[in-house]
């Protein structure tokens, strides 16, 4: 084990993450039962997908300055930000919306700026662009020589293979896992870890229709070809990123006093919407199960 790997066992995981039934009887009336695997258990600081999609990349980092992208309310960023204080390495965030620069920071930015993270705020028309690599030299040049760049949502093949461990981990568990999707490299690396017949299930919660086309890109970066059987359903975004309803906030409020557990409104309550609207659709076959993962801090 090298200095860097020990760095991260003694942050002490919680892996695997448990996996919790809950009864709920807007499943349960049409048959199905419904598992959380809580994946926002795995460190109270690096939850749920950040710490698989990051602990791969932060191993080829191996100490040296990270930049990575975000929006204003990125949980990539602040997951990144608390890395990099916990593991002693220099953090650079590129948010989109450089209308965002000299204003107060939202708690999110705010926390990543509290952990060390040097913010740098562009404009939308250059964070479209970020992958160009005229756009990545110039942030670069403004950066540490030696620089580790993570992409948004921390999602590359190194952090597919960082998934596919949650895959595993719900063998023979499950007959359906469902996931909340930002950039899908969850769900490319939760479906090639899962066993045949079984099947994952993405909810986007961007809209756009873009994202089967880059899990697919994913995937083939990861593993060379496609692996696993996965779907998306993009009707539960609720307008897009960052974006909720009053619809989604009563039930997310109703399902935390039914289960007595916060869920993160920006992915889990927008996933768990959209599994109880399936099931009154009668989308599964009764004696479904269905493990619902926690990726997002608890609220």
């Amino acid at each position: 084990m090298n200095a860097f790997d020990l760095a991260l066992s003694r942050l002490r995981p919680r892996l695997p993450s448990p996996l919790e039934p809950v009864e709920d009887e807007r499943l349960t009336r049409h048959g199905l039962r419904l598992l959380l695997k809580r994946d926002d258990l795995i460190h109270p600081e690096l939850p749920g997908n950040k710490w698989r999609k990051l602990a791969l990349n932060l191993r080829a980092a191996d100490g040296r300055p990270v930049l990575t992208f975000g929006g204003a309310y990125s949980h990539h960023l602040r997951a990144t930000a608390a890395a990099g204080r916990l593991l002693g390495f220099d953090t650079i965030g590129v948010v989109r919306g450089d209308e965002l620069a000299g204003r107060p920071l939202n708690p999110s930015l705010a926390g990543c700026a509290a952990d060390g993270m040097r913010l740098v705020f562009v404009d939308r028309a250059t964070y479209r662009a970020k992958n160009d690599p005229e756009v990545l030299a110039r942030l670069l040049a403004r950066s540490p020589a030696g620089t580790y760049v993570v992409p948004e949502g921390g999602s590359n093949a190194l952090a597919v293979q960082g998934c596919v461990e949650l895959g595993r981990e719900l063998s023979g568990a499950a007959d359906v896992v469902a996931v909340a999707c930002g950039t899908g490299g969850t769900l490319a690396g939760l479906a090639a870890g899962l066993d045949a017949g079984q099947r994952a299930l993405g909810v986007p919660v961007l809209k756009g229709g873009f994202l089967g086309a880059e899990i697919r890109a994913l995937q083939t970066a990861a593993f060379g070809g496609p692996r696993g059987a996965w779907s998306l359903d993009d009707r539960f975004h609720c307008g897009g990123y960052a974006r909720t309803t009053p619809a989604l906030e009563a039930f997310a409020q109703d399902f935390e006093a039914r289960h007595e557990l916060a869920i993160e409104r920006l992915y889990v309550a927008k996933m768990l919407y959209g599994l109880v609207a399936l099931a009154e659709e009668g989308a599964f076959a009764p004696g479904t199960r269905i493990a619902a993962v926690t990726t997002g801090p608890r609220s």
